[in-house]
């Protein structure tokens, strides 16, 4: 009897124990479901909000396109900035034309240009060249020997009657030193025994030029116009004997400029000018020729 009563309480057991895991699992399932549809909403919810952010941005980008469209429009009814030309340069003229050999009215022309602002109108009609101060130019076919025998035909006699220290006879004016010295070289069928002198600032210290013009008397003098310039301010090359001035006006550089196309040399020659130059052809005691 014992055995029967503890089959029946642990057939009761085991069935408790079964309808227990029904009552959990019928649980369960509702709470699967239940997870499966949030999830599945979830999904749903993020595609809508995909859409509906591509959708703005599509909005977004179709808005801007006209107005894009609009600030063209504008910028092509503007009136289009006109390129500026460029400026041709003394080179590219002179390329593409002859050069012409300068002449007296191109002197007169420099001196009133420069002048204009600087000097009052009498004074400016006191710088007018005249025709009595002027040599003959150079019409480019002649070499510097040849052209000094035209415009200084007395020169042997002129030389011989020149003793005066610190001064020379002829001053010739060009742009550079390598030019002073070709100039020199070019000299020597016209000068016969005449001594000239180098006068330019390269390698050669002012000092040591004032010494040479007074310890020898000098008949020609080669150089630039800064240094001579500098020379007549120290009192170290008079112009009292100085009866020829003649301007190397046609020469040109690798770049096709003359002297005075170039400014910082421009401006030492109008200085030299000013030193006693236009003095002295106005007192008749000189003359200047273009070269």
């Amino acid at each position: 009897m014992g055995d029967d009563l503890g089959d029946e309480w642990w057939q009761h057991e085991v069935a408790s124990e079964a309808e227990q895991e029904e009552e959990t699992e019928q649980e369960e399932q509702p709470t699967e479901k239940t997870n499966t549809k949030t999830k599945a909403e979830k999904r749903k919810k993020i595609t809508e909000n995909t859409v509906k952010a591509k959708k703005k941005k599509n909005e977004q980008a179709g808005g801007a396109t006209p107005q894009k469209k609009e600030t063209e429009d504008e910028t092509s009814t503007q009136p289009k900035r006109k390129r500026k030309r460029k400026k041709k340069t003394i080179t590219d003229v002179l390329a593409t034309s002859e050069p012409k050999p300068g002449c007296p009215a191109d002197l007169q022309n420099l001196l009133t240009h420069y002048f204009s602002d600087k000097r009052s109108v009498i004074e400016q009609e006191e710088l007018k060249l005249q025709d009595s101060s002027l040599l003959s130019c150079n019409d480019l076919t002649h070499s510097l020997s040849s052209y000094l025998k035209q415009v200084c035909p007395k020169w042997a006699k002129v030389r011989k009657q020149h003793t005066e220290k610190s001064s020379v006879i002829l001053l010739i004016v060009c742009s550079s030193a390598l030019r002073t010295i070709e100039l020199i070289k070019q000299l020597t069928t016209f000068k016969g025994d005449a001594r000239a002198v180098k006068l330019f600032a390269k390698h050669i210290k002012i000092e040591e030029q004032v010494k040479l013009l007074q310890t020898a008397v000098t008949h020609i003098g080669v150089g630039t116009p800064g240094r001579i310039s500098a020379l007549i301010e120290k009192e170290g090359l008079s112009l009292q004997a100085l009866k020829y001035v003649v301007l190397d006006w046609n020469w040109r550089d690798q770049k096709l400029r003359r002297m005075v196309d170039i400014p910082e040399i421009k401006l030492d020659f109008m200085k030299l000018l000013e030193c006693g130059i236009l003095k002295g052809c106005k007192e008749g005691k000189l003359k200047i020729g273009l070269f």
